[in-house]
């Protein structure tokens, strides 16, 4: 038995010396190097106690020793556990009692902090230039290791996406969950050796770390390797590139600049948006400015990759595209599955559909039904040319800049705060961040609560992408007959705060 997806990825590149990143600086990093590097960090890893399918938790920066990282926790058969660098100590505490990792990798500057949550068999550090306690133990070992065999069935990932409850729910990844969806879009999006995609998503979330860097390496193209999105930089750098991919916060950036034209997109392949609602209007003004039709696609952490809009052929604003090759989508009703045109539940089955979440087999019945349909929570329709377009959110779900806001989180800790009767969290229209959080808070009697107050509140009980961007103060939350707070008639209230139409 191999490693099935190390093996795929980098199992045949031990010795191939082209350039799987290269760096902001102009620097290059080999798939051969990569292979090297991620031999000593998993050669760390088991010597720090780390066993198959102990769990690997990390929170840091973006660089090369972090991608190497999560290529040595596959090698050592153990499960990754990415963390977005915002989430608080608080937030990382449940997390981290939750998935009992056998190890942490954080940011030295939260060492002490993350000592205090406390929790794990040891804590090795690694900051956004790949320097830390982990770099230099990974330095004291060889780079020869022989990958931990793990089947297509084993765990390679547990990625947290909150629930409505407001307790955040483990998604567990198999190695062929993973696998399949990159096989899958290498081929859909034509993605080869010859590729050079810009990379500048962050590597904690499904869309950088496995749509993004798994897809690439199992081509053996290169990747561009930002920190982060610059807009200025971005621009300077893609003539150097054929591919990027992006949320929809990255196109209304470049759209800003002037001096990002026709000619600066001249040589791109294919610009690809996800993560977020793309706005139609966005996707005109990239066709219009650059003469490329962006390529949305539809996913979520449970699933990777479902739906695209194709490489070859009708480019749709406002839909998704298609379900994937091997993906299953049907629309669901009450009384089952609907015929075109009708609004319902969006239900997948496939190879890319998750195991479950992480010690929640109650949750884990209730979404994922015995016969592998996962209920998606999202609402959309299918038209008569087989289309998907997603038209609302069934949880309530609001996503901003690409990332997963549950507003049921966001409401109890509003809800405890001075003034505060009752809040309702709602999601609505944003040109850069596709959709923004907004919180409307039911005043107590006789009191009234400050909006930059509660917002303060807030700052550091919450990362920064699920704090609301405004807060409404009203007298009292619209219900309806049955008593239930009508998000939806404060949607369509504050729709255009945002956008200004």
């Amino acid at each position: 038995m191999t490693n099935h997806l190390y093996e795929a990825l980098m199992g045949q590149r031990s010795g191939d010396q082209r350039p799987l990143l290269i760096l902001a600086d102009g620097g290059t990093i080999s798939y051969a190097q990569m292979h090297e590097r991620s031999g000593q960090i998993a050669n760390l890893l088991s010597g720090s106690g780390v066993q198959p399918g102990d769990r690997v938790a990390v929170q840091v920066e973006k660089s090369p020793e972090a991608l190497a990282l999560y290529l040595a926790t596959l090698r050592a058969g153990a499960i990754f556990l990415p963390l977005n660098t915002a989430y608080t100590g608080a937030e990382v505490g449940y997390f981290i009692s939750d998935a009992e990792p056998a190890l942490m990798v954080c940011d030295p500057r939260r060492e002490e902090e993350m000592r205090a949550i406390g929790g794990t068999a040891r804590l090795l550090t690694l900051d956004g230039a790949g320097r830390g306690t982990l770099a230099h133990g990974a330095d004291q070992q060889p780079a020869a290791q022989q990958p931990v065999a793990r089947d297509a069935g084993d765990l390679a990932a547990i990625l947290y996406t909150s629930g409505t409850t407001g307790r955040s729910k483990g998604a567990m990844l198999s190695h062929d969950n993973l696998l399949s969806n990159a096989r899958t879009l290498q081929d859909y999006w034509r993605v080869t050796a010859d590729d050079v995609l810009l990379h500048a998503l962050p590597i904690f979330h499904t869309h950088g770390l496995f749509v993004a860097s798994n897809t690439l390496m199992l081509a053996g193209g290169s990747m561009i390797w930002l920190p982060r999105f610059d807009a200025a930089q971005v621009v300077g750098l893609l003539p150097r590139a054929t591919m990027m991919m992006g949320v929809p916060t990255f196109y209304t950036r470049l759209l800003d600049r002037d001096d990002f034209t026709r000619e600066t997109a001249a040589g791109m392949r294919v610009f690809i948006s996800g993560s977020a609602p793309l706005l139609a209007e966005t996707h005109r003004a990239f066709e219009a400015r650059t003469g490329h039709r962006i390529l949305e696609r539809y996913g979520m952490t449970e699933t990777n990759m479902n739906t695209s809009n194709p490489y070859e052929g009708e480019r749709r604003a406002g839909t998704v595209g298609f379900p994937l090759p091997g993906v299953e989508l049907r629309i669901m009703g009450d009384k089952g599955e609907l015929a075109d045109g009708e609004i319902g539940m969006i239900e997948v089955r496939g190879p890319n559909v998750f195991q479950g979440y992480w010690r929640m087999p109650e949750k884990t019945a209730e979404e994922l039904r015995p016969d592998g349909w996962f209920i998606t929570g999202d609402l959309g329709m299918r038209d008569a040319d087989g289309y998907v377009t997603i038209v609302g959110r069934g949880k309530d779900l609001v996503i901003s800049g690409g990332f997963n806001v549950y507003p049921k989180e966001v409401e109890l800790l509003i809800d405890d705060l001075p003034g505060v009767l009752e809040s309702a969290v709602i999601g609505v229209p944003h040109p850069d961040f596709g959709e923004a959080v907004v919180a409307v808070i039911a005043r107590q009697p006789g009191a009234d609560p400050n909006p930059t107050s509660i917002t303060a509140a807030l700052s550091d009980r919450l990362a920064k992408f699920k704090q609301p961007k405004h807060v409404v103060v009203i007298d009292a939350l619209p219900r309806n007959t049955m008593g239930k707070v009508q998000k939806a008639a404060l949607r369509a209230e504050y729709q255009h705060l945002f956008t200004g139409a």
